[in-house]
This record gives C-alpha cells, sequence and structure tokens, in this order.
C-alpha cells in the first residue's frame, strides 16, 4: 500500500519527488486520474482546486483524468481508474467525500485492487478520510456543512492509516488552525495525529511512514 497523504497537494519539489519516488517509474509514462468529488460541497471560489490541478499539471504526467465517482456510473469510473497509476483525491468536505466512497463502492475497490496496484494521493479532504475518525480542528473550529437528507453522516474514516491527519496547519485561509487552537483540541483525541501545513505531507509506504516537508508540521498524542 503506497499513500501521500497532503494537506495542499503537490506544492513543492520533495512532494514532487515523494510521489514519483511511490510511483516507480518514468513521469512521462505515468497517468493520474482526479476525483473531485468532495469539492462538490463547497461553495464560492475554488482557486484552490484550479491551483492544485495546475501544480499536478506542471509534473508532466503523461495523462491526467478528472473523474467524479458522484457523476458516473461504477463501470465507467471503474473503467477509468483501472488504467491510471496515481488516484488523487481532492479537498472539501470530508463527510461528503466517505458518503460517496461508500454508496458508490470506491471504498471497496480501494482496499480490494487499487491501494495493491496504484498510489494513492490523499489532498486535505482525501487524506483526512483515509484515517480511524473523520475529526480534525477545522470542523471544531469552523464546522462544516453536513451532507443531508439521505446522506448520513460517516464520521469513521477507512483506517487505511492508523493516525489522523490535520491538515491546513497555518494555512491563512484558516486562522484558527494555529498551533496553540490545535494543540488545545488534540488533547481529547484518541489517536495520535499529525498537523500538515500546506508544504508538508505523509509518505505512507507499507506501513512505513516518513514526513516529507518544506515547511512545518506538529506531531501530536
Amino acid at each position: 500500500m503506497k499513500l501521500l497523504l497532503t494537506s495542499a497537494g503537490i506544492t513543492n519539489e520533495s512532494l514532487k519527488k515523494a510521489l514519483l519516488d511511490l510511483v516507480g517509474k518514468e513521469v512521462s509514462k505515468t497517468k493520474i486520474a482526479i476525483v473531485p468529488t468532495a469539492s462538490n460541497m463547497e461553495e464560492g471560489d475554488k482557486d484552490w482546486l484550479i491551483n492544485d490541478y495546475q501544480n499536478l499539471k506542471k509534473i508532466g504526467f503523461e495523462e491526467i483524468d478528472i473523474v467524479d465517482i458522484s457523476a458516473l456510473p461504477k463501470d465507467i469510473w471503474e473503467k477509468r481508474l483501472s488504467v491510471v497509476d496515481i488516484i488523487a483525491i481532492e479537498g472539501g468536505n470530508d463527510f461528503y467525500l466517505r458518503y460517496w466512497f461508500k454508496k458508490s463502492g470506491f471504498d471497496e475497490n480501494l482496499k480490494n485492487g487499487y491501494l495493491d496496484t496504484k498510489v494513492y494521493l490523499g489532498i486535505s479532504a482525501g487524506s483526512c478520510v483515509t484515517t480511524p475518525l473523520i475529526e480534525h480542528p477545522y470542523n471544531i473550529l469552523y464546522g462544516e456543512d453536513l451532507p443531508k437528507g439521505e446522506m448520513k453522516i460517516i464520521n469513521e474514516g477507512l483506517r487505511l492509516v492508523d493516525f489522523l491527519v490535520l491538515p491546513h496547519f497555518n494555512s491563512k485561509s484558516f486562522n484558527k488552525l494555529t498551533e496553540e487552537n490545535i494543540r488545545e483540541i488534540a488533547k481529547n483525541f484518541s489517536h495520535k495525529a499529525y498537523a500538515l501545513d500546506d508544504n508538508s505531507g505523509i509518505k505512507v509506504t507499507d506501513g512505513n511512514i516518513e514526513i516529507v516537508t518544506e515547511g512545518k508540521y506538529l506531531e501530536l498524542n
């Protein structure tokens, strides 16, 4: 299982190198699919999403596909994801993303094939859903629009890792996510946690953990 869990995607050379190391092949022969589903719930300016796309485009992949698992029938997204080397799960609403992972069957595909053959790139919400529990300072300090109607809240993560990921530490866009606030909230967490700024990530290779950063991170609990 190969994961790169980031706060804001591939924002620097160290994260780029970590991603390509996980893939293990020439970038010009590497295909990536971006799953933007979590961003569907976010209103207003999506320059952050466009920036994520542009950062991936700069890497020089052979092919970049965009595959929304909430909009496509399973047989179609399965076919398109089957041919890529990297699946990048975008940021947005954690709970909405977790709901669609379950409803579409994508979580089963992850555990029964994709994680054996592909690299999982998590970006913000895409990182948070891999953990044991979807609960982090952003939800507590800012609140989050929760899925309504038939979309029941799923707090349990995929448990691909045994720690929590707390994205956007010290981000100008989330001025409450300071070290003081995060440390105070983390006292109530029952799991180890990593707070990542937007230049940091966690490289996971078959259970081995490596922090990749050109910024700052916190290791908590």
